[in-house]
């Protein structure tokens, strides 16, 4: 390729980045907005969960009738471009919480961090444990998790693109507030820490990077001197995604596999699934500690499988597949639904 084509080809990439299509319309019913009591079975604001050095907003669902005491407590970041509460609708999670009575966190973006409204996944001052977004992420957790009465031992997090990749970033920096994490179309972490590199490995992922030197990117984002029980990892990708590039899907799993100690070739392949669905898991048979979904002939998205029971249903960068992640996701956490 020649330098000038690089060129477009990265430019075209960083527009889609900062900049990229936005939905339709936002389908989030304007009275919520603002609202700083939480109103069950709608999503709702919540101001004031802390000094938010990340300037994210904060917004939680809750079932009704309202959780007990001791449920789980989900996190979901969307991806750019998306609105959180429509992202937690289409695919699945609002019916998940509404089925199995657990509140769900929803940090949202703001325009003025990121054009495209996308979490600063490379970052370092937004990535690193006590900073920016990651900070007020936690914070949220804090709050959420205190106003609920959630377990804190089943606190989830799952995210889409540079949701997923900053999810990646969370389960490194605070391993011991995460039981389990899902990443749908996300990035390693420690992979970029500029938008020009961002742009770089989410085209391509890095041929050079070895297991190893993944790991230890992990590593180095949790706490010195702690002996962490590392949190275990969903990952999902589509077989076509034009965006992030499906290697970085097996870098993510080869970067937590290393984490948790496990061999790069004990994975176990699940027979007789969906044409074009490959799944393998790595740790033990009935509890993994890491698995790698990869849907041939998916674009970069979420995907759902298209029946609408979970009330799930196509939208911007949620892609009929044919299979839930949301519910394979919540079985892997073992939340049954």
């Amino acid at each position: 390729m020649s330098k000038s084509s690089f060129l477009r080809l990265m430019l075209r990439t960083a527009r889609h980045l900062i900049d990229p299509i936005q939905p339709a319309e936002d389908a989030r019913d304007p009275a919520a907005a603002g609202v700083k009591r939480v109103v069950p079975g709608r999503v709702s604001e919540i101001t004031g969960f802390g000094s938010n050095p990340g300037e994210l907003r904060m917004y939680v669902y809750t079932p009704a009738p309202r959780p007990p005491l001791n449920a789980p407590l989900i996190v979901l970041l969307h991806g750019c471009g998306q609105d959180a509460a429509d992202f937690a609708a289409q695919a699945g999670w609002i019916g998940l919480a509404d089925r199995i009575g657990a509140a769900i966190l929803l940090p949202e973006q703001q325009s003025g961090n990121s054009r495209g409204r996308c979490f600063n996944w490379f970052q370092p001052a937004d990535v690193r444990r006590g900073r920016g977004e990651a900070l007020s992420i936690l914070q949220m957790v804090n709050a959420a998790a205190k106003r609920f009465g959630s377990d804190r031992s089943r606190v989830f997090i799952a995210g889409l693109s540079a949701g997923g990749a900053m999810t990646a970033a969370l389960l490194a920096a605070y391993p011991s507030v995460f039981s389990a994490g899902a990443i749908v179309a996300g990035m390693p972490v420690g992979v970029a820490q500029n938008l020009p590199m961002a742009v770089l490995r989410m085209r391509q992922s890095d041929p050079y990077k070895g297991r190893e030197a993944l790991a230890e990117a992990v590593r180095r984002s949790a706490p010195a001197h702690s002996k962490n029980i590392w949190p275990r990892v969903s990952i999902w990708q589509g077989g076509d995604d034009r965006i992030v590039d499906p290697g970085n899907a097996q870098q993510l799993a080869a970067q937590w596999g290393a984490v948790h100690g496990l061999a790069e070739g004990s994975a176990v392949e699940t027979q007789g699934l969906a044409p074009g669905v490959h799944h393998r898991t790595w740790g033990e048979v009935s509890r993994p500690q890491v698995e790698l979904w990869t849907l041939a002939g998916m674009g970069h998205g979420f995907p759902i499988d298209g029946t609408g029971k979970d009330g799930s249903q196509p939208g911007f960068a949620v892609l009929e597949a044919g299979i839930s992640a949301t519910d394979h996701i919540a079985r892997f956490w073992g939340l049954s639904g």
